[in-house]
């Protein structure tokens, strides 16, 4: 079992900072990117770039911080750490512990959402290591995944058969799909659109449209982003903003219009995007469709994700559950403190100086 130490990253490492994540064990994550920490570097968290050393590997670690009176410093892992094994995840809490006390951070907490895949023996691993269950923050700790090593006529072929339908369809009625310029004109139609669809079929809330073109803009501006529109007689009625980052690709947002003609164009879209990365320089080998219902309520209407998870497994009925989001105590007593009172009252205080969601 590998023995690690925890640092931060030079500013050499800094610089190739999206080179060293796509490198991690696990092929790294777009939460943990460059145009990631960007964006929530303007949305009221300091970035720290966490190194993980052990003699087996380098594991690159995008950690966001918040600083608060009395209880000191929040960590958040976005969708880390990026382990070889959950059976290394408390070699690496603890030097991320040893890293906090040596430099005298002040660090109170860290949570940490890893992707390693959710059961019984994962969860009794993490409670051994300290760690409590907290609820997910991210929509694709449950997701649809698509393996896209195979030939396209082969991957098309393994998809559920109401996808596959739907696919050809959409080709069939001659339904056009095109990858349109990221511009503000058409971020504005993306946006409104996803708008749309959260109402119509998800109760999870959004984001100012701020948030989303700064969000869009970073990953188009390093290569990593593109955006698709379906169009009738000149009215965009599908959009999807997709995301290449590293091997994954990731249907990251979405929306369409309630009244639209076409069976099968929504589909058709997703399936033109995967295309699209899979003949990449660097082709993807999985592609992500960002956010379901865990697998045991994937058939409860209640769920905020029932809607998009009717449209998702469509693709493939299988849904893929991560662990999810934890939480590290590191300071004992201030950690308690914050789980009874400091965490609602900092979320309380945020919304009314900025009307912005917490994390």
């Amino acid at each position: 079992m590998p023995i690690f130490t925890a640092r931060f990253a030079s500013a050499e490492e800094q610089e190739q900072w999206d080179e060293k994540v796509v490198s991690n064990p696990l092929g790294g994550n777009l939460l943990q990117s460059e145009a990631f920490a960007e964006v929530k570097a303007q949305y009221g968290w300091a970035v720290r770039f966490l190194v993980l050393e052990s003699a087996e590997y380098t594991s690159y670690n995008l950690v966001l911080e918040k600083s608060f009176p009395f209880f000191g410093k929040l960590w958040y892992l976005t969708k880390g750490p990026d382990l070889a094994a959950v059976e290394h995840l408390p070699a690496a809490l603890d030097a991320i512990r040893k890293l906090s006390s040596a430099q005298k951070l002040k660090v109170f907490a860290v949570k940490i959402e890893p992707d390693f895949l959710d059961g019984d023996a994962a969860r009794s691993l993490l409670l051994a290591s300290g760690l409590r269950k907290m609820p997910n923050l991210q929509p694709n700790d449950s997701t649809v995944l698509i393996d896209t090593t195979a030939e396209p006529e082969q991957i098309l072929r393994s998809l559920s058969s109401r996808g596959r339908n739907a696919v050809r369809r959409a080709q069939r009625e001659g339904v056009e799909v095109e990858r349109v310029e990221p511009n503000e004109e058409n971020y504005r139609i993306m946006y409104d659109l996803r708008a749309q669809t959260l109402a119509g079929k998800s109760s999870a809330g959004s984001r100012e449209y701020a948030y989303y073109q700064k969000f869009w803009s970073g990953f188009v501006a390093r290569g990593q982003g593109r955006l698709y529109f379906v169009r009738e007689e000149g009215r965009v009625v599908v959009g999807a903003f997709v995301i290449n980052y590293g091997r994954k690709g990731t249907y990251k947002d979405g929306g369409s219009s309630a009244k639209r003609a076409r069976y099968g164009d929504s589909h058709l879209v997703q399936w033109v995007a995967l295309n699209d990365l899979k003949n990449l320089p660097e082709p993807i080998v999985e592609y992500d469709l960002c956010g379901t219902p865990p697998a045991d309520r994937i058939k409860d209407a209640s769920h905020p994700y029932y809607g998009l998870g009717l449209f998702k497994t469509s693709f493939n009925k299988t849904v893929t559950d991560f662990v999810g989001c934890w939480d590290l105590p590191v300071d004992g007593f201030r950690y308690r403190l914050w789980s009874t009172v400091g965490e609602r009252l900092a979320r309380w205080i945020n919304a009314r100086r900025t009307g912005q969601e917490f994390y």
